[in-house]
């Protein structure tokens, strides 16, 4: 005499269920294998293949000291030329015909001339003319202004650093 085969579900991979119980009228699931919800899927995306190892998390990059110096240094950079920009806004360069002067320093090479307020009481010049160009010697300077601005008293001239050209100025009247 032979037996008969065993109840329940011959895929189940080794796993006997008790004669007489149907999986299904208890609520289970006799595919899940001990997982609750869909078993994992090996091959499936997120998923790793089914007995692989999880590869460890990798490390969080830390932050060098390169890193950090280099963050400094521009922003100083960038601090200097902005304040550079700034300080610029009023040198002689921007000056117009009709704006007031103060000298910032008393070295004749180098007069640090800025534009301020004519009510100010820093206002010691004003800018009678504005005229485009080199200008090599005072004389020439002299001259140019004679033509361009009557009752000029002083010239200044800039040149090589950006744009050239010279000013005619007389004494502020307070």
């Amino acid at each position: 005499m032979t037996t008969p085969p065993p109840q329940g579900n011959p895929f189940a991979q080794g796993q006997q269920q008790p004669q007489g119980q149907n999986p299904f009228a208890q609520g289970q699931n006799p595919f899940a294998q001990g997982q609750p919800g869909f078993p994992r899927q090996a091959g499936q995306p997120g998923f790793p293949p089914q007995g692989a190892p999880v590869p460890p998390e990798q490390p969080r990059r830390k932050i060098g000291f390169k890193t950090i110096k280099n963050i400094v240094i521009a922003v100083v950079v960038a601090g200097v030329a902005i304040g550079g920009f700034i300080a610029s806004r009023d040198d002689a360069n921007t000056a117009a015909v009709g704006d007031c002067m103060h000298r910032g320093s008393t070295s004749d090479n180098d007069p640090d001339l800025e534009v301020v307020d004519c009510n100010s009481s820093d206002a010691q010049y004003e800018v009678l003319a504005k005229i485009d160009g080199s200008f090599l010697s005072d004389t020439l300077a002299s001259s140019k202004c004679e033509a361009e601005a009557k009752g000029f008293q002083y010239v200044y001239t800039q040149s090589g650093d950006g744009k050239d050209f010279l000013l005619c100025l007389k004494d502020h009247k307070k």
